[in-house]
């Protein structure tokens, strides 16, 4: 609890057995006041080692839905349970738990709706074990975004982040990928909807048994960010009507052939 707000902390988890207790007993407390952790049908011992820690919420899929549809269960989980500030934290890691903070702080004190842990302001991400190809693509996309999403964020493309409630209740995050760029379309659904986002500094670690995507993974990936960044452009500029971009009712407007085509395309 940090001036009356309920803080909590949602883990979206796959196969993090290895890496599981090392992040959870990093977490501060008692600025923490709920962990949920969300496990993706893992084949490991993460739902084991999960109740083992006594995480108070602990939800098991039945079928693996996806990193972006953990992330949904997540969210809707911490909503339910009256969360005020809600914070996004890999299991794997990767990301320091010991930043929660920093996150936490300047939503509480109304200066930020989103915060994010950036790896490329300082020298975070290379000298975590970033591997090069992955910081080269992670400039050229953010560079591209913040061209077509008018913004400026040093990236967009960190996997730590902290939401005021109010942003989990109105983007409409149920139309989103259940996949990898389920974070870049919720990020642009900020945007979109003008709420502010602040960053800080956050160092991060590349090794064996931290989650990563592989290199075709990653290219799929950079090919979903950039549709999301021209739907972006195309909504703003009233050529095309989304519902990731919807915030009323979620109705898809196609005005010609080539934008429909678009989404397949991309």
């Amino acid at each position: 609890m940090l001036k009356g707000k309920k803080i909590v902390v949602v883990m979206p988890a796959y196969n993090a057995e290895a890496t599981l207790e090392a992040t959870y007993r990093e977490i501060p407390r008692p600025l923490v006041d709920e962990v949920i952790l969300v496990d993706d049908k893992s084949s490991d011992r993460t739902l084991e080692i999960a109740h083992k820690l006594g995480i108070e919420h602990i939800i098991a899929h039945e079928r693996n839905k996806g990193y972006g549809g953990n992330q949904k269960t997540c969210y809707r989980k911490a909503l339910e349970i009256g969360a005020d500030v809600v914070v996004m934290l890999h299991p794997d890691y990767q990301y320091t738990p010991k930043l929660l903070e920093a996150l936490v702080y300047p939503i509480v004190n109304d200066l930020y709706d989103v915060m994010l842990g950036s790896r490329i302001l300082g020298k975070g991400a290379l000298k975590g074990g970033m591997p090069l190809y992955k910081y080269i693509a992670n400039r050229f996309l953010t560079f591209i975004q913040n061209i077509l999403l008018n913004h400026k964020l040093a990236e967009y493309h960190t996997g730590y982040r902290a939401f005021r409630r109010e942003v989990l209740e109105t983007l409409p995050l149920e139309e989103n990928s259940d996949d990898f760029v389920f974070d870049n379309e919720m990020l642009a659904q900020a945007i979109y909807a003008g709420f502010r986002i602040g960053e800080v500094s956050c160092p991060t670690r590349y090794f064996p048994e931290a989650s990563s995507i592989n290199f075709w993974r990653s290219i799929r990936y950079g090919l979903g960010v950039l549709r999301v960044s021209i739907v972006y452009r195309l909504c703003k500029w009233k050529l095309w009507k989304s519902p990731i971009f919807d915030f009323e009712n979620g109705k898809r407007l196609v005005p010609c052939i080539l934008f429909a085509l678009l989404p397949t395309l991309l």
